[in-house]
């Protein structure tokens, strides 16, 4: 269960569930970009490292057997 909380939950909350907050944040800009949009793809790559977590501690022992 925790696997699926880190890999799904946590990105669909970063992005989805705080949407409503960065959206208000309008005047805000990062390296030139409307902040909204540099959140947006800082998920990109954080939902790939939750993924890369799932895999580290949950999933890597399952594979390490099979070769």
């Amino acid at each position: 269960m925790l696997r699926y909380l880190i890999g799904i939950g946590l990105p669909f909350l970063g992005v989805i569930g705080a949407l409503p907050w960065v959206a208000a944040q309008q005047d805000r800009y990062v390296f030139g970009v409307p902040f909204i949009y540099a959140w947006i793809f800082a998920w990109f790559l954080l939902t790939s490292g939750c993924l890369f977590i799932c895999w580290r501690c949950f999933d890597r022992h399952r594979y390490a057997n099979e070769n």
